[in-house]
This record gives C-alpha cells, structure tokens and sequence, in this order.
C-alpha cells in the first residue's frame, strides 16, 4: 500500500520530466528516471506520469530507453490506452540500426500485458527470427512463446512453428536452445517439440558449442529419441562421453541419465556408467552449496538401491562435519548404514556413536536408529554400543534405544536375551508417545524374561489417568493382557484395575472398545485368547526380504535427475497429482508421435 505523501511524490516526478533544463541534460534527466523507478519499486503507484514516461522513450540513449521501458512492462496494464502511444515508439525502434536497441525494444513488446497487443507484435517478431544480430534472434524465439501465452487458445501457427524448427541450426547456440524451449511452450498441447533423427545428430554435434546450461537442457530433450539400431546407439553414447566429464554437475547429472535410459538393453553399460559417475557424485556431497549436496545424497541412496556397497571405499566422505545442517547429516547416516561392511563396520559404528550424544536430540536419535538398523547384521558390537547409551539416563536417547530394540528383537530374535537385560529400568526416563509404546511392547511381548515387567507395566496402570495418547493406552492393554497369558499370578490385579478404568471411565471410544474386547475374550476362555492373542514374537524373514530387494537401474532410471529421489516417489506423486495430466519425461512433456501438420517438424 502506498504510504503517505505519495501523490506530493507524483506530482514531483511530473514537474521533473517536464523539466526542459534536466531533459537537456542526459545525465541529469536519467537520474530523475532513476528515482521514478525507484519509488515504482518501493511500492508507491507511479503510473500518473505514464505520458511523461512515453515521451521520454523518443531518445537516442539505451540506458534511458531500458529506464523507460522497465516501467512501461510494468504499468501497461494499467494505462491501455496510454500504452498503446508507446507501440509506434516500440515498433520503430524494432528497426533501429543498434542491435542492442532492436532486441531490447521487441522484449518489452512482447512484456506487455494489455489486450489486443498481438496485432502489433506479430510482425516484429517474425521479422526478429530472421534478424542478422544473434541477440535479437535470441529475444524473438522467446517472444515467440510469450506471443502464443497471449493467444490462450488459439490454433497453433504452423509458419511460426515451421520458422522455429529452422532456426534450430542457427550458429548461434543459445538461439537454437531458446529454440527448443520456445517450441516446447508452444506445442505444449501437442505433446511438446519432436526430436527427429536429424535433430537429434545435429544436438549431438552442437554439444561442444553450448554452455553449461544449454547441455543441460538439450541432454533433457534427448531423452524423446530413441536410436534405430545399436550401431546409432553406440554412436550417440560415445558422443556423450565428454559430457560425463564435464565440471557441471547438472551436466554430468543429465548426460549420466541419458546413458542409463539409452542402454537400458545393456546393463553393464549402465554399471560402468554409474562407476565413472561416482567421482563427480562424491564432489557434489562434499560440495559448499547444501541444496547441491543433499541432492546428490538422495541420488548415491538411489543408485546403492541397485549397487549395495558402490561406494563402500569412500565412506569417510559421508561423515558428517559439526557444521552441516540436520538435514544432511540425517542423509549421510542414511548412506553409512547402506555401506557398512566387515572392513569398515568398527569406523561406521564408531563415527555414528559419537553423533548418538549430539545437542540436537532429532540427530541424535537419527545416529542411534542407524546402529539399531546395522545391528540386523553386526549384532553383538551394535547392541553393546546401544546398551552404554541406556546409561546416560537422556530421555530422547533411551527413547530412540528402546525403539531400535523393539525393531531389532523382532528381525533378529537371537538378540533377545541381550535386550531383555537391558530393559529394567529404562521406564525412569521416558516421557514421549513412541519410546513409552516400544518398552510396553517388549514388556508385553517378552516379558516372561523379564523379572520386573509385571511391576513396570502396573507403574504404566496406575499413571493412565493422566496419559494423554490413546495409543499408548492400547498397547498397555494389549501388554498386560498377553503377559497375563504366562504371568497370570502377578498380572489379574493390575489387568483388572486398567480394564475396569478402560471400560467405566475411559472416553476415548477406541481405548474403550479395545477393552471391552479384551474383556470378552476372556470371558470365553484362557486358551481362545492366547490362540488369539499369542502371535509370533518375531519374524527374521522380513529383514532378509529387505536386504534381497536390489531394484534394477532400469526402475529407476527415468527419475534419475528429477526430484522423485528427492522427495520419494509417494511423496512426489501427492506432490504432482494436481498437476495437468500429461505425459512427462526428464522434468518435460513427452513428445507423442506427430503426424504431417501444425507441429511436425521441418528440419532435415
């Protein structure tokens, strides 16, 4: 909102572009530009001095005209009829000699937001694609898809369509990516730009040309062809190959995924493609810029999903530094527990140990959940470390233990015997929702071996009152009605007393019906409710399936590069599922097959 004395501040402005002393003097008259442009940007409505701004683009200065310009973009919209004054100006300086001027002229054209202002541009722009100046060249392929943003719905221009496609071997490289990205703008309905043999081969060859982000985006269009034979497959990756040792990351990143989608017949391409990838991918989780690094972690998980161990003689680059923020610390344990292995385990655990007493209670949990995760295969070392912890008596770490010791006891039953003697006690130090329901659980569950269980769970009971999950409420029943199965003698009072309390004075109707059917299920004997009650206490197959689920590169090779290792593919499908339903490959619309017409490109 405009703050006050904006209109004195107007009227101001007026009085000095109307100013023939400061209009005779260049320096003088762009400084008071300047301070239109900065009160434009400060918020305060400058569009009373649009007439004075129109006159001023009649100048010979581009600074000025720029000055100019950027306002005109900005209030067209609001002064139509006034705009439509600066459009002669506009289009006679698409003529001008200086390229620099032509370009900056057909760019605000195309900027403007008002009705009826394709009439205008049409011919500027067609005239800009066969401009001598590479720059105007450049600005008219990009006016060409804002034209058609201005049309909606229209047909397609086919001639227009037709002049892009061409323009594709323009020697200008950027013309010829603004080429491909204007196109896909503009076929958008129709499946986005083709790529042809001919297009493709020619891509290949002006790869050299293109700057970092012209290769990016040209290797994302690449993914639509698909090679004849194996002869022209081979042919295209060798040309590749210099861009798998490019110093962008987002190029190696780009060319690394159209090596695995093009020898998705091969897979022993694809393997010696992602071993070349790994220094590059190594420099990027090292790299200064987070959002860099936490990508390329999300993408080593990605490809240890189907190369376990890929990178198991460089794990010390996934330590964490005291530095890095949670998030990527939480990324790189991720990445240690996949690449723990006899030689390297003492290290891992160790440097995961050291994270388990951090200052922030969320990453400490997070170190203590990777060992209780390598503690499926390298038991005894990862539950003597987990037992130490229990000593320090910290709320969040005995939390994060007792978890890790749920999880575990129910992959791998051997360990047991150790967990149970490590339980008395614990239920001193904790107070949240999650640590409360994996101690009950193993109370419940194995707490024949445990000497004081019954008192543990009835110190549970006589403090329910004053529990506020419910879901902690349920497991106590559960625990107490299963332990009652072979502790009968010590547990009828206590399970008494808490469905009495679940039955009578509960509210919460879930934790109400939870007991009532516990309640019943004793009343119809001792046996039906162990045949019910008494399931298995464990289940080591589950964690074996695990570690046997490598997915092929060929899974997952199409998200490689996007954002679906970022988020996760449920995620980024909830993400997404608002979005317009079109085909997509590599972050873009895929091409559908194209018939002689509107779209069909002309390029041979």
């Amino acid at each position: 909102m405009p703050y006050w004395g904006a209109d004195d501040a107007v009227a101001e402005l007026r009085r000095a572009l109307s100013n023939r002393h400061a209009q005779a003097d260049r320096l003088r008259y762009r400084n008071v530009l300047l301070r239109v442009i900065r009160r434009m940007t400060q918020g305060v409505d400058v569009s009373g001095v649009f007439m004075e701004m129109v006159k001023a683009s009649a100048t010979g200065d581009i600074v000025q005209k720029k000055l100019v310009y950027l306002y005109m973009c900005t209030y067209a919209s609001r002064q139509p009829d006034l705009a439509l004054l600066a459009i002669n100006t506009l289009c006679k300086d698409c003529s001008d000699p200086n390229p620099m001027v032509r370009g900056l002229a057909l760019r605000s054209m195309c900027s403007l937001r008002m009705p009826g202002i394709q009439e205008y541009i049409q011919q500027p722009v067609l005239n800009g694609l066969r401009d001598k100046a590479s720059y105007v060249r450049r600005v008219a392929v990009l006016g060409c898809a804002k034209m058609q943003k201005l049309q909606g719905d229209t047909e397609v221009d086919g001639v227009l369509v037709n002049e892009l496609y061409s323009l594709l071997r323009d020697q200008d490289p950027i013309v010829v990516v603004n080429c491909l990205r204007a196109l896909e703008e503009i076929l958008r309905r129709e499946g986005g730009v083709v790529i042809n043999k001919p297009i493709a081969h020619h891509l290949l060859k002006r790869m050299s040309d293109l700057d970092q982000w012209g290769q990016s985006e040209v290797l994302a269009f690449l993914l639509r062809y698909k090679p004849r034979s194996e002869e022209e497959l081979f042919n295209i990756l060798s040309l590749l190959d210099g861009s798998l040792k490019s110093s962008s990351p987002s190029v190696v990143m780009a060319a690394t995924k159209l090596f695995l989608v093009l020898a998705k017949d091969f897979p022993q391409v694809q393997t010696d493609v992602l071993v070349r990838v790994k220094g590059p991918l190594l420099a990027a989780c090292t790299s200064e810029s987070r959002e860099l690094c936490f990508a390329a972690l999300c993408h080593v998980r990605q490809i240890l999903g189907s190369l376990p161990g890929h990178f198991s003689s460089h794990y010390k680059k996934f330590f964490c530094s005291y530095s890095e923020p949670h998030y990527i610390k939480c990324q790189k344990m991720e990445v240690l527990c996949e690449l723990v292995n006899d030689e390297n385990v003492q290290q891992v655990l160790e440097e995961l140990k050291s994270y388990c007493t951090d200052v922030s209670a969320e990453l400490a949990q997070g170190a203590i959940f990777a060992i209780g995760s390598i503690a499926r295969t390298y038991t005894e070392q990862c539950v003597g470390i987990l037992t130490a912890l229990l000593g320090l008596k910290q709320e969040h770490i005995t939390s994060a233990v007792v978890q890790a010791f749920r999880d575990l006891v129910w992959l791998c039953p051997q360990c047991t015997e150790a967990v149970c003697q490590a339980l008395p006690s614990c239920e001193e130090a904790m107070q949240d929702s999650e640590g409360k329901q994996a101690l009950i659980w193993l109370l419940g569950v194995h707490g024949e071996r445990v000497p004081n269980a019954p008192y543990v769970l009835e110190d549970f009971v006589e403090h329910v009152r004053s529990e506020t999950f419910p879901a902690v409420k349920m497991e106590l029943l559960t625990a107490l009605v299963r332990l009652f199965m072979f502790r009968p003698a010590e547990c009828q009072d206590i399970l008494g007393r808490l469905l009495y309390y679940c039955i009578e004075e509960e509210t919460d109707m879930v934790v109400r019906d939870r007991g009532l059917f516990y309640y019943r299920l004793l009343q119809a004997g001792v046996e039906e409710a162990k045949r019910v009650l008494c399931s298995p206490k464990s289940d080591p197959s589950l964690g074996l399936l695990e570690d046997q689920a490598e997915r092929p590169v060929n899974k997952w090779a199409s998200e490689f590069n996007t954002l679906v290792p970022v988020y996760g593919k449920a995620c980024w499908a909830v993400v997404t599922a608002n979005w317009a339903m079109e085909p997509r490959c590599g972050g873009f619309p895929c091409a559908a097959p194209m018939t002689a017409g509107t779209g069909s490109p002309t390029f041979s």
